[in-house]
């Protein structure tokens, strides 16, 4: 379970065809799960709103 640290300038979904997404669809203190680890330190986080991509280090352990 992770949450975020900072809010991204946009969400990028982690469907088989990615869009983008304003960020104010997850709050900081919402909590994710991690489903998939992708390369380039993006990972894959499942939020209440839906999964989206985002750089590790814009995690932290929730």
């Amino acid at each position: 379970m992770v949450s975020l640290r900072e809010r991204p300038s946009y969400l990028k979904t982690a469907d088989p065809m990615p869009m983008l997404r304003p960020p104010d669809l997850v709050g900081t203190e919402e909590v994710g799960q991690v489903v998939e680890l992708r390369a380039l330190g993006m990972v894959a986080v499942r939020f209440r709103r839906g999964t989206f991509l985002l750089a590790a280090t814009l995690l932290t352990p929730a």
